[in-house]
């Protein structure tokens, strides 16, 4: 199967880098500071959702200001101990692209996103951060925006996700949607294409666009 498109929009956690393993450390003990229990913060959805919206379910009103700053220093301090590394196939993939035909759009703020990617060699020339949007994913403006940036019709964007309200999010701003299941099983993920990760994925550069195709 192939997609043309003439722009990438990239998530960035379980898409194009791995930070699992810090996001539990960090939250866990975000929650215990807090004094939020086991039972408490198993019940909130943690992937694909800003800061904000996660501590707003678990926090009143009055201290999520602060607490989205705490979880936030945590996550930062992380990076450099080993708080995030590549996915398969996302060096090959990145280094075919030209810097104007991509985007990272991610849920984590601006801060903790250039921290981990920088932490891997990435410097997408477009990033789109839980700052730039009043609405996050799953609704369409993050994703709208990076079109926007890009100055590429929303149509002709195609959106690299690993978390359904990432999908949701693609579909809702009318762009196809490639689905890697490095986070949930294929069967929860609703998208035109679905693979394993990048490496089952090749690109090429035409005058045309940008060609998508699975391997093999």
């Amino acid at each position: 199967m192939t997609i043309r498109a003439h722009a990438l929009l990239f998530d960035n956690d379980g898409t194009l880098v791995s930070s699992l393993d810090s996001v539990e450390r960090c939250w866990a003990r975000w929650a215990r500071e807090y004094g939020i229990t086991a039972e408490e913060f198993g019940r909130v959805e943690l992937h694909g959702r800003t800061a904000v919206e996660i501590v707003a379910d678990l926090l009143p009103a009055r201290l999520v200001p602060e607490a989205v700053a705490r979880v936030e220093q945590l996550e930062v301090e992380d990076v450099p101990h080993g708080g995030v590394r590549l996915l398969p196939g996302t060096r090959d993939f990145l280094d075919a692209l030209p810097a104007d035909r991509w985007a990272v759009v991610t849920s984590a703020t601006r801060r903790l996103a250039e921290a981990r990617l920088e932490a891997v060699g990435i410097r997408p020339k477009t990033l789109v951060a839980a700052d730039d949007v009043i609405r996050g994913k799953p609704d369409p403006e993050p994703y709208l925006l990076a079109a926007r940036q890009l100055g590429v019709d929303p149509a002709r964007c195609v959106v690299f996700e690993d978390a359904p309200a990432g999908l949701r999010a693609g579909r809702a701003a009318g762009m196809a949607t490639v689905a890697l299941a490095t986070t949930h099983r294929s069967g929860e993920l609703d998208a035109d294409l679905v693979v394993g990760d990048l490496s089952a994925l090749s690109v090429r550069v035409t005058d045309e666009g940008v060609d998508v195709s699975t391997r093999g």
